[in-house]
């Protein structure tokens, strides 16, 4: 499969619907093979991603056998996830490309993004931005392992302006699909997705790299708001959704619906259960990450803060599954 056939039977999917496609960002400690499965269960995108992973650690000696259980696919999931790979030498992502496509993942994306100050520390995430070299490098390394490599990024680091260099820099790698989170790097997430830079980007793609499909993230809530901002924006062909699904694990609905409390719970349930089993698989599993789901599914309810707040108190799955009995003992 060439680079640009993967995205694009994605991509034409999506358009046969007359949409743009839907992904799940990446995140940490959030997007691993547990809840990707409780957000397939609620409303799936088209894409989903693994955690971010170091390339170095995928083949270390030392190190690999900590990705197993963040790099793990589970039979169930639909569509498989892309991983996720970030570090800073192109010789690291060659080694871990090979090793990706020998555990069955069907596409690699880059981070160029992350803006956590261990990760900048680390000359890799975001810190790429600054390197235009290394970046390049290790696009060439993630390629040696034959799957499509994609990248997702800031607009700069410092300043908004820098996207006049960067942006057109990583169109001219030809990666296949381009993700650009609507900020930079110092912004973090303290001010609001520029949107008045959708046009300018879409432009730049189309200057630079026609058959690289751009997909957009930050500040996009849901489905209907992914389709509105896509629909102002003609020429966006994807839609990345990642703080939004704190909000609503039905980000993706299509048709959004009301769901009671009772549909919420089990959603908790589920997610409960997964993480039961993944630890039963011989994964390490840290309760403590777990945690910080459980305002998803009580947000809104009567009472919320302080059901969350019995909850954060729990350290099992069965303590919380107590707590969550009591609030919803019976079947609708």
């Amino acid at each position: 499969m060439t680079e640009s056939s993967y995205w694009q039977q994605i991509a034409d999917q999506a358009k046969r619907e007359q949409r743009p496609f839907f992904s799940l960002a990446p995140m940490e400690a959030v997007t691993g093979s547990v809840f990707r499965r409780v957000v397939m269960r609620a409303a799936a995108p088209d894409n989903f991603y693994t955690e971010f992973t170091n390339a170095l650690s995928m083949t270390h000696p030392l190190a690999k056998e900590t990705t197993k259980g963040r790099l793990y696919i589970d039979p169930a999931e639909s569509p498989k996830p892309i991983v996720q790979l970030w570090g800073n030498d192109e010789t690291d992502f060659a080694k871990a490309a090979v090793a990706v496509a020998q555990q069955g993942y069907q596409a690699i994306d880059i981070n160029m993004g992350c803006p956590d100050p261990a990760v900048l520390k680390n000359h890799s995430g975001s810190d790429l931005i600054r390197h235009f070299d290394t970046a390049k490098a290790v696009i060439d390394g993630a390629r040696q392992g034959g799957l499509p490599v994609s990248v997702k990024t800031r607009l700069g680091f410092s300043e908004i302006n820098e996207m006049e260099n960067w942006i057109p820099f990583l169109l001219q790698q030809q990666v296949p699909i381009l993700t650009v989170h609507l900020r930079t790097t110092v912004e973090m997430s303290k001010v609001p997705a520029h949107y008045e830079l959708i046009d300018q980007l879409v432009q730049m793609r189309d200057a630079y790299a026609p058959a690289t499909l751009l997909q957009i993230n930050g500040d996009i809530a849901d489905y209907q708001a992914g389709m509105k901002l896509a629909h102002e924006h003609p020429g966006v062909d994807g839609i990345m959704i990642g703080r939004g699904i704190f909000m609503n694990p039905y980000a993706f609905e299509k048709v959004p619906q009301e769901h009671s409390a009772h549909e919420l719970l089990n959603l908790l349930r589920y997610q409960l259960d997964l993480y039961d089993e993944f630890v039963a698989k011989g994964f390490s599993g840290h309760f403590a990450p777990l945690q910080r789901f459980f305002k998803i599914y009580v947000r809104g309810m009567k009472g919320a803060a302080a059901i969350r707040n019995d909850l954060m108190q729990t350290k099992t799955t069965d303590e919380a599954r107590k707590i969550v009995d009591e609030i919803d003992p019976g079947e609708e």
